[in-house]
């Protein structure tokens, strides 16, 4: 699966998504954190799921709105700045894509992040260098 889409703004949002449902998920055994990515019409659609503490709807409106900056605290009583959702957002705006989440309190959370599918070869992200032609000279 490919995205159409900036490699350093998407390694950013997966690796916050993840960091913060490990932060909100008990590390007794009990909990998960599940990804997933799956393409579509609409584009490429990748989620993060935990089975974390959850949140209010109050919470979920307040996600991505950049006046907000207090934060929860994690399972292991970890802080945050509050504004790794913001720039999320700002990332995947950039990058014509959307977010969204879904959560309930005590049950977990799961982010859902929809971005552009490449079209070809040359838009794909991708971590192998590029091919080279050799040249006589």
């Amino acid at each position: 699966i490919k995205v159409y889409a900036d490699i350093n703004m998407i390694t950013s949002i997966i690796q916050n998504l993840v960091s913060n449902a490990l932060k909100f998920t008990p590390t007794d055994g009990t909990g998960r954190v599940i990804i997933h990515a799956s393409e579509s019409e609409a584009g490429v659609h990748i989620s993060v799921r935990d089975t974390g503490l959850g949140m209010s709807q109050t919470q979920m409106d307040q996600l991505f709105q950049q006046s907000v900056t207090a934060s929860i605290k994690g399972t292991a009583g970890e802080k945050g700045t509050g504004l790794g959702l913001v720039l999320c957002k700002r990332f995947i705006d950039l990058n014509h894509g959307q977010i969204s989440v879904d959560s309930r309190e005590g049950e977990g959370t799961t982010f859902n992040v929809t971005l552009p599918a490449a079209t070809n070869a040359h838009q794909a992200l991708t971590q192998e260098p590029p091919k080279t032609e050799k040249v006589k000279v």
